[in-house]
């Protein structure tokens, strides 16, 4: 089990780095904004739960080989930014989706938002590595079985980022009430959005 030191030390650290301005906040932010917040909390759920991913990695070692080798991180990396940017060309393409409850719109279900969010957050090599270089500095080696406590602390991690996640697309989505009132408003977000999402994207596949 963790200490309270240990795990409230960790937590405080956490938050403070979820909280930090970054790509997976702009997407929850984007897709909250977009398409209200039943769907921007599930993107965030998705993301969050996403860590998970890494979490496993971290324990069984394979993030350590992913970060010493520079054709699995460029091909995991390329992968992700294929991804963003797919993402984003999809936000251009919908002509007016980031209408909130619009009828005769195209809207994509809770659900598979919560899969694009997972997937995004989980195929990203940067939290890969993010998770790698972090999760050790809070182990206690003389507390035993190292496995457990990164298990653990990775848990933590991703509970804590669904909560803080979920209240971001649950108050982004409150300007989807102004959004129905402006359709044309509505139809550039969804643009912006989709630049958003094409920007990080390529910002990931060019990153050094």
């Amino acid at each position: 089990m963790l200490s309270p030191e240990q795990f409230f030390g960790f937590l405080a650290a956490a938050v403070l780095i979820t909280l930090s301005p970054g790509p997976d906040n702009l997407m929850v932010l984007s897709i909250g904004v977009a398409k209200g917040r039943i769907r921007g909390m599930a993107f965030g759920l998705g993301c969050a739960l996403g860590c998970l991913t890494h979490t496993l990695l971290a324990v069984i070692g394979v993030s350590a080989l992913i970060a010493s080798s520079p054709t699995a991180f460029n091909a995991l990396k390329i992968a992700g930014g294929l991804y963003l940017i797919w993402m984003g060309a999809q936000a251009i393409r919908s002509r007016g989706g980031a209408r909130v409850g619009g009828a005769g719109l195209p809207e994509e279900s809770s659900g598979r938002l919560f899969v694009k969010g997972l997937v995004a957050n989980a195929i990203n090599p940067k939290v890969v590595l993010f998770f790698l270089s972090f999760l050790p500095q809070f182990v206690i080696a003389a507390r035993g079985d190292a496995n457990w406590q990164t298990a653990a602390l990775g848990v933590t991690f991703t509970l804590q980022a669904a909560v803080l996640f979920g209240l971001l697309g649950y108050f982004s989505g409150s300007v989807g009430q102004w959004l129905n009132r402006t359709p044309t408003a509505s139809a550039w977000l969804d643009r912006i959005a989709g630049a958003i999402f094409i920007g990080l994207g390529l910002r990931l596949i060019v990153a050094r």
